[in-house]
């Protein structure tokens, strides 16, 4: 029943966003669904946490620790971002920039793209989840072009392009160990419950070519390093809740097929391989980033290479693995997502507000738009890895992993680039909020529904920085406990 909601909500908010005469009506009902499905997907984890049968539903949909992980950080961002996009859109009406029809299309495409999201992470066969992956691909590009502006369309054809590649590679993975479950395996089916009770009887070999062409693929999508290059474009030309629904989740989306697959990898060659490539993205994300975060201007554009930065962080952490590296690096999947869906909404408010996206011309954001110009300090520390924030959690987590597997060289390099981008991250936004206030920006007039989200989101960003419940912790366990094979 709880599935239910979480899949059919979004569905039926799609539905019904061209029922309603103005849309201003309809963002206040999005807001209310996307709030109904953050307790149905609530529900499901806590049912999840430290169960050992998964919840299974007609063969087709399964739901363990792991699904439910992923589902819970997706439902949170999805009903802050609903909340923003009611501000946002009714000031772009206001403003001209969309009409009537074009803001239901866009409530369509939001539903449709956060139920693209929750299908990929509750079905059990693994040629359907590329299925679902790809339908994210093709609902978020209509969104990151929807400005129709040549910039933004032009990022809209290289998102699709380059994660159509990608994507190729993951089916070809796909196809690779559904040929050796059928050889050595024994059985005809993509079912990943399935397949883990053969995984040991696979070719090794076959799995790990087929792991490779896994990795790179949705590695295509989760914008690791070298495959990344549509990221920052996308990031910046879409509208301010879409970037939090890209960077937040989306790639986390593509972050989690990965896992799936190297579940089945660890089963049945034991995780070193597997272990060994996601360090190899991971740090190469990590530097990259780095270099590129020193030099940047737009300030969408940043946030876009930061979100390179941790999902570098996230794969490192597989990588090193263990119990504590592989929990560090789970939970800093739901610390970045909230963290980072935080930073773009302040971020697209301040953009509205100043007409630009060069930080160099935005100053003084904390005079203009006091609770976004405050939201981006705090922000900012918080994405920067600063305690008392959740994200310095997670990144410990992962750097005392490092040290205790005996990676010298993957912990200092680690250690290394987080000072740089810390530096950087923080001289950057310091002048955004505390430098002067150019003549002729106003002050004040910050949307209700960007307040609401901000507040939503900075409850998580604080909270779980101290304490978490024990549900929470517990499924979190289980969860790594599933990517590890165990």
């Amino acid at each position: 029943m709880l599935l239910a909601l979480v899949l059919g909500i979004p569905l039926a908010l799609a539905a019904l966003a061209f029922a309603f005469p103005r849309s201003r009506a309809f963002g206040a009902v999005n807001a209310l669904g996307h709030l109904g499905v953050l307790v149905a997907a609530t529900g499901i984890a806590s049912s999840c946490a430290g169960r050992a049968a998964p919840l299974a539903y007609v063969r087709f949909f399964r739901i363990d620790a792991l699904s439910a992980w992923f589902m819970l950080t997706i439902a949170l961002v999805d009903f802050a971002a609903a909340l923003y996009s009611t501000g946002y859109v009714a000031r772009d009406l206001r403003e001209g920039a969309l009409s009537e029809m074009k803001a239901k299309v866009y409530y369509a495409l939001f539903n449709l793209f956060t139920f693209s999201m929750f299908l990929a992470t509750s079905v059990d066969n693994l040629g359907m989840l590329w299925v679902a992956i790809e339908m994210t691909t093709l609902v978020s590009a209509f969104l990151v072009g929807f400005y129709t502006t040549k910039r933004s369309v032009e990022a809209a054809w290289k998102y699709i392009i380059i994660c159509s590649v990608g994507i190729s590679l993951a089916l070809l993975g796909t196809i690779l160990l559904s040929w050796t479950v059928a050889r050595q395996g024994g059985i005809a089916s993509l079912n990943w419950s399935e397949i883990m009770g053969v995984a040991g009887k696979l070719d090794p070999s076959v799995v790990k070519l087929a792991f490779l062409f896994i990795l790179v693929g949705y590695g295509t999508k989760a914008g690791l390093v070298p495959m990344h290059t549509w990221l920052p474009d996308a990031h910046s030309q879409a509208l301010a809740p879409i970037s939090a629904l890209l960077s937040g989740v989306l790639l986390k989306t593509a972050l989690y097929a990965m896992l799936r697959f190297a579940a089945i990898l660890t089963r049945c060659a034991g995780s070193e391989y597997s272990g060994s490539l996601f360090i190899i993205f991971g740090v190469l994300s990590l530097g990259v980033s780095a270099g590129f975060i020193l030099v940047q201007r737009d300030i969408k554009r940043l946030l876009a290479y930061h979100s390179i930065e941790h999902v570098g962080i996230i794969a490192t952490g597989i990588g090193i693995g263990g119990a504590l590296g592989t929990y560090g690096a789970l939970f800093h999947v739901f610390n970045h997502a909230v963290t980072k869906s935080l930073l773009f909404f302040a971020a697209g408010d301040v953009v509205k507000r100043y007409r630009t996206s060069d930080m160099h011309l935005i100053r003084g954001a904390a005079r203009a738009l006091p609770w976004a110009g405050s939201i981006l300090i705090v922000g900012a520390f918080a994405l920067a890895g600063s305690p008392p924030f959740s994200i310095f959690v997670s990144e410990m987590m992962i750097l005392i992993a490092a040290f205790r597997a005996g990676t010298y060289v993957t912990a200092g390099l680690f250690l290394l680039f987080v000072a740089v981008i810390f530096g950087a991250i923080i001289h950057h936004f310091s002048g955004v909020v505390f430098g002067r206030k150019p003549e002729g920006i106003p002050a004040g007039d910050e949307p209700a529904g960007s307040k609401l989200a901000y507040c939503v989101l900075c409850i998580f960003i604080c909270g779980a920085g101290f304490a978490v419940p024990s549900w929470f912790r517990t499924l979190l366990e289980s969860a790594a406990g599933i990517v590890r094979g165990i």
